[in-house]
């Protein structure tokens, strides 16, 4: 049996995964950080302290549905695979994969919260043979809003380069900080769609692009004045949606004029919301990840973990 450990503590999920080659059965568990009703995040401190108190449960309730022996484990260490991208709550995984290397002699491979996630979506939507070739890859999520050219490499399977980003407020960011303002619970995503989709406005928007990164910084304003002028949540909900739904439809424009027609792949949080992966599929032939694997996971790390020891092996 080869089994393969995944492994990511994320700013906002603790999530583990055990991924069998053999049958390509995946199992995960995860369970968001507790954040206080209107708060819009947490601190490091609290964020690790959350972390090292529910790993445990997790790997405990994923070893019930699942035992044997681990051929190996991929844990992300870092958000970016970039010089100086650091958070803290990634200690938390990192410290349980070396234990359990360690202890078990499964070999220990390390990527990017990032990586993780393109990695999942590829799971998800049965096209891990992108791999083998350029594609392009959208992360959209709290802490990004980026357009990323994805090449083949011998070290880290896939070399990730951004070439258009967020020049300021993030996607999911925005879609947080309107979802605390209409009242709703911290991390707001689905909430805010459940809203939106009540809205049959129709909003034309014009996206703020600088060469090919975007700016979303003006969508909270406007969002908050739609609330001082009593426009309905379920309209401001409807409005915040559609103004990222344009500004990434018009990014990923921008780049399939810039790399030719190579495939794309949505990977990230926001990239769930059933309201902007419709319309962009409306228009363009995407790849999305399955709503389970949108949202922070481990399940891409254990495939990495499968894909770097069949390459070492090799």
């Amino acid at each position: 049996m080869s089994l393969y450990l995944g492994i990511d503590t994320s700013n906002y999920t603790t999530s583990v995964a055990l991924y069998d080659s053999e049958n390509g059965e995946m199992i995960q568990r995860k369970q968001l950080l507790p954040v206080k009703k209107g708060n819009l995040g947490l601190r490091q401190s609290d964020a690790v302290f959350h972390h090292t108190k529910q790993l445990p449960e997790l790997v405990e309730s994923l070893c019930s549905q699942r035992k044997g022996t681990i051929s190996a484990i991929g844990v992300s260490v870092k958000p970016r695979l970039v010089e100086g991208s650091y958070m803290p709550c990634f200690l938390c995984g990192e410290g349980l994969a070396r234990s359990l290397s360690a202890f078990t002699g499964a070999e220990m491979y390390t990527t990017s919260h990032q990586a993780g996630h393109i990695f999942a979506a590829l799971f998800s939507s049965q096209k891990e043979e992108y791999i083998s070739s350029p594609f392009l890859s959208f992360h959209v999520s709290g802490g990004t809003t980026d357009c990323l050219l994805c090449l083949p490499d011998k070290e880290n399977i896939i070399n990730i380069s951004c070439v258009a980003t967020s020049l300021d407020l993030k996607a999911g960011q925005a879609v947080d900080r309107v979802g605390v303002m209409l009242g709703l619970q911290f991390p707001c995503g689905k909430e805010l769609e459940d809203l939106a989709l009540k809205s049959d406005r129709n909003y034309k928007i014009k996206p703020v692009l600088k060469g090919m990164d975007c700016s979303l910084s003006g969508l909270e304003n406007k969002c908050m004045k739609m609330k001082n002028d009593g426009e309905s949540p379920e309209d401001i909900a409807n409005y915040c949606l559609t103004y990222i739904y344009a500004t990434i439809r018009e990014m990923l424009a921008c780049a399939k004029k810039e790399y030719g027609d190579i495939p794309v792949v949505f990977a990230g949080g926001v990239m769930s919301n059933s309201i902007i992966r419709n319309r962009i599929l409306s228009q363009y032939d995407a790849v999305f990840a399955q709503p389970q694997y949108s949202c922070d996971n481990a399940s891409g790390l254990a495939l990495f973990a499968r894909i770097k020891k069949e390459m070492v092996i090799s």
